[in-house]
């Protein structure tokens, strides 16, 4: 197999050589093809670099999952009273044996930082399955949206709650959130440059700190055990019986979900983890080994952290001080800190805190900038400037700032829509994983992931019937998602669409023979008419109604569609010989596009711009026009006119188009 080079404007080069305004050159400063090669916490790693052990790339992990501490004991307490401790056990059991068996599936299945969706993409083809990975991008960019923008929020109590805080910051909020939204473009655009080394220092400052709390407070209350005698006694007081305690207990945990929100985020930063020196790009087992010892850690970490700051914050912070501007509202930890360990040691801890809930944001954002490159432009369903980071990131800061203020910056009424992107993506997980070990014919573990599956589905159901912010913020997404990808869709439609085109060497053969004669003759021709009658009838036809030369050697032109869903390929081109025809035989997604790719490619070949004859197509030219854009057929002969005029500017170096 040869390759030839697609003219360069295939690749959207053209103008790029001009003199472009500065704004635009340092908006798309570093473009490039490959996905995921963003600055950020997420970023993949170049060839040469060697990775990090999976305990270091954990707090990559840490920085989104641990930073959750911050914010989940509050909701906790406030969804379910006295019974938050109960229902994180209920959370940590779903953690443990759900959400950890699942990814430990995915990592399995996507070890190079794919994640859910890439699993539910390979399941289905055609439309159905990039329709579906829209609509699972909507509920991504919900999750990592609301990271963003609940983190900062956060922090901005932390800022506010503070005893040293100046008084004259009373009631801003709103803005504190904005100016560290602000501050966390501002890196991106600068160029934010990975430092695993910081998120190692922030999550094992922070996990100590938490510690230190967490004792502080055991001591406390096994100092009084009157404390925990006046908890039980409130709980049985406001429930009949143990029994209606789990049931409640069973009600209300959908809210904490997103205590479970670093499982997609582990699996993203796979691409970090060092392998074993016998890994493979197609089997990296060491890789995946070192992710499953990151997700069971951090797991098993979170668990226990989040049982004891629900046993603390219940028992020790009265009821009535987590509701919206109490004190402990949405710093339950930071509350106890200052309470029993002082103003300093406080003080300290709520800078900790800021700190890596503002580095969480940087993470979401870096996932965020891992996610749309990878799908988007690959689908032809947003321009080509989505490859690079900074103009992403201006879309996001805009979404961000927005989504701050329809929420006034506040970490309960956002904590809705974060667990409904939480549980969303977690539920694709286990619907994926499901399905992949069905095909392996694992009976137990399709049982296994099949409930587990049916459990998200449960705890996603109820979390919308309570809280519909979440799916109401998701539907935003998704609708924004699917008109503007569609709408980028429609507008390249007429780009030249391959990444290569490849030629076998019977192909070359019959190429070269025929440019010895001039330049190339070639026939479009419906790949299904194989019938020595039929090639004569159309070679006929073309030879009367159209200016093919008299004598000329013709070579007839054949596009199978694959796939037409798909935007881009790289394209095949086989040759052969049937009933005394000479055929090129193109795999492509699109016939127009294909045909217009292996004529410029065979101009370069051969130095001369080919010829192609085409018949008109009978039929309505908008029905032709929807068939191109759905099917990749049509009326391809004013498409391919169409696209070539677009991808060579000169006409003397354009290849002819000739229709009878």
């Amino acid at each position: 197999m040869t390759r030839v080079p697609v003219h360069p404007d295939a690749t959207g080069a053209a103008g790029r050589h001009g003199v472009l305004p500065r704004c635009r050159s340092w908006l798309l400063e570093g473009l490039s093809e490959q996905t995921a090669r963003h600055p950020g916490p997420h970023r993949t790693p170049s060839p040469e670099q060697k990775g990090h052990p999976w305990w270091r790339v954990m707090c990559l992990t840490g920085v989104d999952y641990f930073s959750t501490l911050g914010y989940q004991p509050g909701i906790a307490a406030l969804a379910a009273g006295t019974l938050s401790p109960l229902a994180t056990l209920v959370l940590i059991a779903l953690t443990l044996f759900g959400a950890l068996p699942v990814y430990r599936r995915v990592a399995h299945e996507s070890p190079h930082g794919e994640g859910s969706i890439a699993m539910l993409e390979r399941l289905l083809s055609w439309w159905s399955g990039k329709i579906l990975v829209l609509v699972l991008l909507g509920f991504a960019a919900t999750d990592f949206m609301i990271t963003i923008t609940l983190s900062s929020a956060d922090a901005a109590a932390h800022v506010l709650e503070n005893p040293f805080a100046p008084h004259w910051i009373e009631g801003t909020n709103t803005w504190i959130t904005l100016v560290l939204i602000g501050l966390l473009g501002a890196v991106f655009l600068k160029g934010f440059k990975e430092a695993i080394g910081i998120a190692v220092t922030l999550v094992a400052t922070y996990l100590t700190l938490n510690v230190v709390v967490l004792a502080t407070c055991a001591y406390e209350v096994l100092s009084r055990p009157v404390r925990i005698s006046d908890w039980t006694h409130a709980m049985t007081t406001a429930h009949s019986s143990p029994l209606a305690m789990v049931g409640v207990a069973l009600l209300v945990f959908p809210k904490l979900a997103l205590g479970m929100s670093g499982f997609e985020t582990g699996v993203a930063v796979m691409p970090q983890i060092k392998g074993a020196p016998t890994d493979t790009w197609e089997n990296p087992a060491g890789r995946i080994r070192g992710a499953r010892k990151l997700l069971t850690t951090a797991a098993l970490i979170m668990s226990c952290l989040l049982l004891l700051s629900s046993l603390a914050t219940t028992i020790l912070i009265p009821q009535a001080d987590f509701k919206s501007g109490g004190p402990a509202n949405g710093r339950a930890l930071a509350y106890l800190a200052h309470k029993y360990l002082g103003e300093i040691f406080g003080t300290v801890y709520d800078l900790s805190t800021i700190t890596i809930l503002w580095f969480a944001g940087a993470s979401a954002m870096a996932g965020l900038l891992n996610l749309v490159p990878r799908y988007l432009p690959r689908y032809g369903m947003a321009p080509e400037w989505t490859r690079a980071v900074r103009p992403l990131v201006l879309v996001f800061l805009v979404a961000a700032v927005l989504i701050t203020l329809w929420f006034h910056a506040s970490v309960d009424e956002q904590s809705g829509a974060y667990a409904t992107g939480v549980l969303v993506l977690m539920l694709s997980a286990a619907f994926a994983s499901t399905v992949a070990v069905h095909r392996r014919r694992h009976r137990g573990a399709t049982i296994g992931f099949g409930l587990i599956t049916a459990v998200f589905l449960y705890t996603l159901v109820l979390n919308v019937i309570e809280r519909p912010d979440g799916i109401k913020i998701a539907s935003i997404f998704i609708v924004a998602i699917m008109l503007t990808s569609f709408g980028s869709r429609v507008h390249r439609a007429f780009e030249l669409r391959a990444t290569d085109v490849v030629f076998d060497e019977t192909a070359l053969r019959i190429v070269d023979a025929a440019a010895e004669r001039g330049p190339l003759q070639l026939i479009a021709n419906e790949p299904d008419e194989h019938t020595k009658r039929a090639y004569r009838a159309k070679e006929q036809e073309q030879r009367e109604h159209t200016r093919l030369p008299k004598g000329a050697d013709v070579i007839f032109l054949e596009v199978f569609v694959r796939d037409s869903s798909d935007f881009t390929a790289e394209i095949t081109v086989h040759g052969d010989e049937k009933h005394g025809v000479r055929r090129l035989r193109a795999d492509g997604p699109t016939v127009p596009n294909t045909i217009a790719a292996v004529l410029l490619a065979l101009r370069d070949r051969t130095g001369k711009p080919p010829h192609v004859y085409f018949n008109w197509t009978e039929g309505n030219p908008v029905s032709h026009l929807v068939r191109f854009l759905v099917f990749g057929s049509g009326e391809s002969a004013p498409v391919t006119r169409e696209v070539l005029r677009r991808a060579e500017p000169d006409q003397e170096r354009r290849p002819w188009v000739h229709v009878g």
